[in-house]
């Protein structure tokens, strides 16, 4: 069973902001690097449609950042579609990479503009600190679903 060396993991930085955009780009790659080597049908595969695709991980992620910062955070209007977790095909492996790494670069400028404890504009009571340690939960979360949809695929781990 094929197993790539593992990313090391963010050194310690000491702004809070740029700590927690650290490990979110730490598991984007995680993510990324299990989707980016595949074919489009390995990218779309489920092993008995129990799982999400990677593809799928990747494109719902894209969607989830989006709502939180562009919806929650700065209050613009966005919504949910089961379709993100099941993309057809017009999304090619190329352009869900090229797409995350758009939505991380936003992120980034629309974190790095706000203060941790700016407040999400949808009267929760949540602030940007609260948003950015969510966005590395779900993150993480669908690493692990990355992780074993790739190792049932092809017995690949660890990257």
């Amino acid at each position: 069973m094929p197993e790539a060396d593992a990313t090391p993991e963010p050194s310690p930085i000491p702004d809070e902001r740029d700590l927690l955009l650290a490990w979110l780009a730490y598991l984007r790659g995680s993510i990324l690097r299990k989707l980016e080597d595949l074919s489009e049908e390995q990218a779309r595969w489920t092993p008995d449609d129990a799982l999400i695709s990677v593809l799928g991980v990747v494109n719902h992620l894209t969607h989830v950042e989006w709502r939180w910062l562009d919806g929650t955070m700065l209050g613009a209007e966005t919504s949910r579609s089961e379709a993100e977790f099941h993309p057809g095909p017009e999304l090619t492996v190329a352009e869900a990479c090229a797409r995350y790494r758009a939505r991380a670069a936003e992120t980034a400028r629309v974190v790095g503009a706000l203060a941790v404890t700016e407040p999400c504009r949808d009267g929760s009571g949540r602030d940007l600190r609260w948003v950015l340690l969510h966005l590395i939960e779900e993150t993480a979360r669908h690493a692990g679903h990355a992780d074993a949809t790739r190792e049932l695929l092809d017995g690949t781990t660890g990257i």
